[in-house]
């Protein structure tokens, strides 16, 4: 394969702080590259370098002679009085081709549309949503005939359907090579066959592994443990080496200029290995109530319409502490309005929502609207001080900002210039000031590294309290999660064991009917179309349910027990325990779903 983009030795810094240097990276025709790393690590920096839309400090950039790229950006910058079909006629004649008249380049733009859905190019891109604005960046950039793509974290905005879409598009299309930024581990493991990440610690300032990105993982495990061996054995060396220099006068008139010279370099490189193998992720630790109620939420026949449309009808939900709910759906199905409603923000139609007396919920709320942009970042954590409430004791909040990654030189920064993952940090930060029997996280993931994600996982995994999440992210869904409901726009709300059984469930060509009410049954009246067993069962199954629920919980937090994950034989065992009990579970919704319809 043909090198299309190489780099060599780039380097590039913004004032005193280095983004990365040495870095090398080369893209051939066939790549389908993702790449990650932390925040500020520079990746945004980096495609912008690849594409020629930025020049690099340091080293050398070659492209293969007449190139065409595109570059979706992580935030678009159209015009909102522009219609659709503008913005992409102005990317596809930003470089026309010398071949092509206007006709042929009006049916490429005409194409590029339609495969993006847009069946009213004459719509104005004000009146689009951040999903579609999204597709319209897409389209934008296929209209302009690229060979190579570069994709700024392009599952943002996007509901699970379009990242469904977008995965499809990316692994048919005709394109040369894709470059894509992405923090969507399930999306990432679909469509890349290389993963790169970009981090300072590593030599060179990248580990690129050829694969998906799961066989990435196991790559950097292996060359983690590698490094770590290597640690362990230098720094075996460099306590040799300082017991000699230590020694008597007598001894240190003997010594070697070239041994002391070689020392000192020993315990800079064990310096340099130790800092590698560091992670530097936010301490991520929801405080609980300590509450012990049973029922901290109770919604019976809850129905909801907004804008004319009935978003809710019939649901019955409890929530418990242990229970970890995810909520899917399209966007505008109504996962935002059922956060709202569990939280009393909302006022159901009809149907009536308990709450345990002094109940406690933090919402972390997609927009993230409780955030005053112009406070510096000392006065987001720390309004009338210099500490933090945490747990009963104080905090300074220099320690505070230093526990989430930031700086003690953007304490006096405003919150409005952070990075969309800096303010999704300052917002996590604050929510865990406050204790809670109930957890809402609205979209959380969203502009989150993968390193602060693996630790929100195992924070949300730890909380004692109940918690709804409502996310695109597939593979926190599937790692946190004990039961998903699906919302269907429509009115229905169906459960679900995992996002695999959801998928199957909704592209089903012809759906069998489903109750309308979900959550457990409950106080339901007596079936007439079951038998006196079925009716026995029936009756039962919100107790069944709930047991099986808990094996499904206790079966989780083995699999993530490192003490059992470092055991092989015993990390199988744990992980057939798991599936067994996410079958079982399943399985009881079904059953009860038949049971439901049979009765009705």
């Amino acid at each position: 394969m043909s090198a299309l983009i190489t780099a060599r030795e780039l380097g590039h810094s913004f004032g005193p702080r280095t983004l990365f240097a040495g870095l090398s990276l080369s893209f051939a025709e066939g790549d389908r590259v993702g790449v990650i790393g932390p925040n500020g690590a520079g990746k945004t920096t980096l495609l912008r370098i690849l594409a020629g839309r930025l020049e690099a400090d340091e080293g050398e950039l070659h492209r293969r002679r007449g190139l065409r790229l595109a570059t979706v950006d992580q935030d678009d910058t159209f015009d909102a009085g522009a219609t659709v079909l503008e913005v992409a006629e102005r990317s596809a004649a930003a470089d026309p081709r010398p071949t092509e008249d206007d006709t042929e380049r009006r049916v490429r733009v005409s194409i590029a549309l339609d495969q993006l859905g847009f069946r009213a190019p004459g719509q104005r891109v004000a009146e689009l949503s951040g999903g579609w604005r999204k597709r319209l960046a897409i389209a934008a950039a296929l209209a302009a005939d690229p060979e190579v793509l570069l994709l700024d974290e392009p599952t943002n905005h996007l509901d699970l359907d379009g990242i469904l879409w977008l995965e499809e598009m990316l692994l048919s299309s005709r394109l040369l090579a894709y470059v894509v930024i992405s923090h969507d581990r399930a999306f990432l493991d679909r469509v890349a066959n290389r993963v790169v990440e970009v981090a300072p610690q590593y030599p060179g300032g990248a580990f690129a592994c050829t694969g998906s990105y799961s066989t990435f993982l196991e790559k950097r495990a292996e060359y983690l443990r590698g490094r770590a061996q290597y640690r362990d054995s230098l720094a075996n060396r460099v306590r040799r080496e300082l017991e000699w220099l230590r020694r008597g006068p007598k001894a240190r008139t003997t010594k070697a200029q070239a041994r002391i010279d070689e020392a000192d370099r020993l315990v800079a490189e064990l310096d340099r290995v130790r800092e590698e193998l560091e992670t530097s992720t936010a301490g991520i630790e929801m405080a609980a109530s300590g509450r012990r109620t049973k029922r901290l939420v109770v919604a019976s026949g809850v129905d909801k319409s907004l804008g004319g449309r009935r978003l809710l009808d019939g649901l019955d939900l409890v929530l418990q502490p242990g229970q970890r709910l995810g909520v899917v759906g399209a966007n505008g199905s109504g996962k935002s309005t059922l956060l709202k409603l569990i939280e009393g923000e909302l006022e159901p139609d009809s149907g009536v929502i308990r709450r345990a007396d002094a109940l406690r919920i933090v919402h972390f709320d997609q927009a993230r609207e409780h955030l005053d942009q112009s406070l510096p970042l000392r006065r987001a954590f720390a309004p009338d001080g210099d500490t933090v409430l945490y747990r009963d004791r104080e905090v300074h909040v220099v320690t505070w900002a230093r526990r989430f990654q930031f700086r003690d030189d953007q304490l006096d920064q405003p919150v409005g210039e952070l990075s969309g993952g800096e303010q999704a940090r300052v917002h996590i930060a604050r929510l865990m000031l406050r204790p809670a029997d109930l957890l809402l996280l609205d979209e959380p993931t969203n502009d989150l590294d993968i390193p602060t994600l693996e630790v929100l996982e195992e924070s949300l995994l730890d909380f004692p309290g109940a918690l709804v999440l409502v996310s695109h992210d597939r593979y926190l869904l599937d790692r946190v999660c004990t039961v998903l409901l699906g919302l269907d726009g429509g009115g229905a709300a169906t459960r679900y064991a995992d996002v695999d059984q959801w998928l199957a469930d909704r592209d089903r060509p012809e759906q069998p009917a489903r109750p309308k009410r979900t959550g457990r049954p409950r106080d339901k009246p007596k079936r007439a179309g079951l038998s006196y067993l079925e009716k026995r069962e029936y009756e039962g199954m919100e107790e069944t349910i709930l047991a099986a629920e808990g094996e499904l919980a206790a079966a989780q937090a083995r699999l993530a027990d490192p003490a059992v994950a470092s055991d092989a034989e015993a990390a199988h065992e744990a992980f057939l325990a798991h599936e067994q009990a996410k079958a079982k579970v399943s399985g009881l919704y079904r059953r009860w779903a038949e049971l439901e319809e049979k009765g009705s």
